[in-house]
């Protein structure tokens, strides 16, 4: 008979907490001068920030997680106490943790306050944690970072460690290669590779220079949404880069949202600020006219860029910027209407994600937060309309409870790349505070005056941030077409250019992106030239392509090569760019 008593399973997160506080505990034994803060669990990990002179390194981040492994060995119980928040003030003051002195100080409520300690190292923390240390065996720590204490840039600089935890060594090593398969599709490598686009110092932090590639596929994308939106009923519009501050207050941005707002420009005496929001330009459209309930639903639709003051440390090549153009939507409807109109964008959403390769959600609907505009009864309403019209449309979704705007409730779309990484991209939300702002009204049935609901809506997000997930999503290898080039001619001699320039003409007038590489090169050399630009074709031209006007074609990463009549081709190519063939090429191993 076996008397060992069975480890306890404990879920990833309260694993990667107790790893969080088991990094800490290394730290203090092998840096003492190191002052603790914050360790909280993140997506597929934790951090903890510390406060010291001098930068970890590399070097220092293998010595602690050697001592992370010696730490765990010793079998340490991990122990909750309570004890009266001044006893905790005074305990952390004495260790010199003046950070956690100043955290417990700040905790609005006179309940205890709980602390775990394990060995020599006491934390404060709500838990859960493992029981012992025995249950932290796969982990491994990944980067630094600096930070400032409480997210604000006149504190203190910390430097914050990054890792990761597991249930097994498996499923870190299953991890760490995605991880590194996550950095060989880094999109800011990959867009400096394919010459897509760059950001530059000399043009400022956060701002997008689109190379001609880079704009090939903006293009495509851009026609591709507002052939969708004009089939769809929506009416496209243009509206300013800037406007009058005072817009800006009616529609209380000046007042919610000032710290990502860019300083206001002085012209002719009057105070102008770059378009944060495109909202308030669409409502003064529909404020040109009266409007008329045989009017509404009205959907207004931009492609619109906008400006953001966003902090320079958390700027992220396309993911974070300071200019982005957001495929924005704004409807007005009736009440009546509100519930399949949300219906409407869902199926939308759905087409547009899917047209890109995008197959696997995450859909969550977000309800009021403790802090709102309008009447309960309002928000009542808007919530129902969202999720009935979400059990409509079959798309399964969790409530993340209070995470709606202070405006209304909103469905928030994340879509799953293929690396299994989910990204925030589409979002829905119901806003009955603009309309009440602007004052804007149709004219009922009944003659009287009424208020329209208003709904604001994004399929991709923004333009920069969908774009570098399709970078990343398909590792640079775009569909057919997407791509910025759909098939490149290697002859293989001088010879052979001109039936080159010949297959080039005939492409290009069946609108299809071709290049020509008429370099004076190895044929083996032009190929592996263009795996690397990760053109999806391929297109050799010798001695018998020229006797028998047919192409030799070869996929990109693939070795094979068959022959195919030039019309056969274009018509493959042309079928496969007008159903939008998604053959995801550089599938991770």
């Amino acid at each position: 008979m076996n008397d060992k008593p069975q480890q306890e399973t404990f879920d990833l997160e309260t694993i990667r907490h107790s790893t969080a506080h088991l990094m800490a505990q290394a730290v203090k034994q092998l840096f003492p001068e190191t002052k603790v803060t914050i360790g909280p669990v993140i997506e597929d990990g934790f951090y903890y920030d510390f406060f010291r002179d001098t930068p970890f390194v590399p070097e220092d981040l293998e010595k602690i997680e050697a001592r992370m492994k010696e730490i765990a060995a010793q079998n340490l119980d991990i122990v909750r106490q309570e004890i009266p928040r001044p006893d905790a003030v005074k305990m952390f003051s004495d260790m010199g943790e003046n950070f956690k002195a100043e955290i417990i100080e700040g905790i609005d409520s006179a309940a205890p306050i709980s602390l775990y300690s394990q060995g020599d190292f006491t934390d404060l923390c709500r838990g859960p944690h493992v029981d012992n240390t025995r249950a932290l065996k796969s982990f491994k720590l990944l980067s630094t970072s600096a930070a400032y204490w409480r997210g604000d840039e006149r504190n203190p600089v910390l430097q914050r460690i990054y890792g990761t935890a597991w249930h097994s060594d498996k499923e870190l090593r299953s991890y760490l290669r995605r991880l590194e398969e996550a950095k060989k599709r880094d999109h800011r490598k990959l867009g400096k590779e394919l010459d897509l686009f760059t950001i530059n110092d000399e043009v400022g932090p956060g701002l997008t220079l689109w190379h001609p590639k880079g704009s090939r596929v903006r293009y495509l994308i851009e026609e591709f949404w507002r052939k969708e939106h004009y089939k769809n009923g929506y009416e496209l519009v243009f509206t300013p880069h800037a406007a009058r501050v005072d817009l800006w207050k009616t529609s209380g941005h000046m007042e919610f949202y000032r710290e990502n707002i860019f300083s206001p420009m002085d012209i002719e005496g009057q105070e102008y600020v770059m378009k944060p929001m495109n909202c308030p330009f669409h409502i003064q459209i529909y404020k040109s006219r009266l409007r008329s309930y045989r009017d509404l639903p009205i959907r207004f639709a931009e492609l619109g860029t906008v400006y953001r003051y966003e902090r320079s440390g958390v700027l992220h090549g396309l993911l974070r910027v300071r200019g982005f153009t957001q495929d924005d939507a704004h409807l007005f409807c009736r009440p009546v209407q509100l519930e399949d109109e949300i219906s409407k964008v869902l199926h939308f959403v759905l087409f547009i994600l899917r047209a890109f390769g995008f197959h696997e959600y995450k859909v969550y609907l977000s309800t009021r937060p403790d802090k709102f505009v309008g009447s309960e009864d309002d928000w009542e309403k808007a919530t129902r309309a969202l999720e009935n019209a979400l059990v409509r449309t079959q798309i399964a979704f969790e409530v993340d409870p209070g995470e709606g705007v202070f405006y209304g409730p909103k469905i928030d779309i994340k879509i799953k790349d293929s690396l299994n990484r989910f990204w925030q991209v589409s979002t829905i939300q119901v806003d009955f505070n603009l309309p009440q702002r602007f004052g804007i009204t149709y004219v009922e049935e009944n003659g009287n005056r009424e208020q329209p609901i208003m709904i604001h809506r994004a399929l991709m997000g923004s333009l920069e941030r969908f774009f570098g997930c399709l970078v990343e999503h398909y590792a640079g290898a775009f569909p057919v077409w997407l791509a910025p080039v759909q098939a490149i001619l290697l002859p293989i001699t001088d010879a052979h250019h001109p039936f080159a320039e010949a297959v080039a003409e005939k492409l290009a007038a069946n609108d299809l992106r071709v290049e020509k590489d008429l370099r004076n090169e190895k044929i083996g050399f032009k190929i592996r030239e263009a795996q690397l630009q990760k053109i999806p074709y391929m297109v050799i031209l010798g001695d018998k392509e020229v006797e028998s006007q047919t192409v030799s074609i070869r996929k990109h990463r693939s070795k094979e090569t068959r022959s195919l009549g030039l019309d056969e081709f274009i018509e493959q190519l042309r079928t496969e760019t007008r159903d939008k063939t998604i053959d995801v090429i550089d599938q991770p191993e």
